[in-house]
Order: structure tokens, then C-alpha cells, then sequence
């Protein structure tokens, strides 16, 4: 069993920058690959970036170029670096981890992002 929680979320003026973090606890994780989601009101989950067990990364384009994700598998730890921020990121944003080879998700409890104009 695997838990997420994340944090770093808060109130910054647009054009800021924010750092998330998302802490796993149990074992294995360094062999997960683990992404970065959001959820506005009314609005979907989507997807904004992914980060694979060998370290490979991926970006909507909604984020790319402004947004970064990293992980550090000594600590158990996944990033999201949030630079250039915009109103249209307010949302509460959720880590998620997924092991290899079987069709699990694990996610946090999210941390709520709002970007004022």
C-alpha cells in the first residue's frame, strides 16, 4: 500500500512561481511512474504531466515550457516547479503514482492551487 500526500499549494499573484511536493510513503517507489493532475470547479481531472521510473518526462501543452516535474527516489519525493503562473491554473492539484505492471492508482489528497490576476 502506498500513500501520497502532497503540499506547497497556496495564493500567488499570476506571473509566480509555486513548488508542490508529493511525499509516498511505503516501499517501491522509485519503480513507479508518477504524474501531476488538476482538477478546477467544474471542471475534469486532466492530466498535466508524467514522469516515468527511468526518469523520462512528459508535458500537456497547457504547461509545457512553464511548468517542471521531478523526483528524487532517495526521498521518496515527486515535484512540480510552477513558474510564469496564470488565473487558469487555479485548481486543486493531485499527485498520482502508479506501479509497474499492474493497472493501480495511488493519489494524494490534493493541494489547492489559486492564482490570483
Amino acid at each position: 500500500q502506498v500513500q501520497l500526500v502532497e503540499s506547497g499549494g497556496g495564493l500567488v499573484q499570476a506571473g509566480g512561481s509555486l513548488r508542490l511536493s508529493c511525499v509516498a510513503s511505503g516501499n517501491g517507489f522509485s519503480t513507479f511512474d508518477v504524474a501531476w493532475y488538476r482538477q478546477a470547479p467544474g471542471k475534469e481531472r486532466e492530466l498535466l504531466t508524467a514522469i516515468t521510473n527511468s526518469g523520462r518526462t512528459d508535458y500537456v501543452d497547457s504547461v509545457k515550457g512553464r511548468f517542471i516535474i521531478s523526483r528524487d527516489n532517495a526521498k521518496n519525493m515527486v515535484y512540480l516547479q510552477m513558474n510564469s503562473l496564470k488565473p487558469e491554473d487555479t485548481a486543486v492539484y493531485y499527485c498520482n503514482a502508479r506501479p509497474p505492471y499492474l493497472n493501480i492508482d495511488y493519489w494524494g489528497q490534493g493541494t489547492q492551487v489559486t492564482v490570483s490576476s
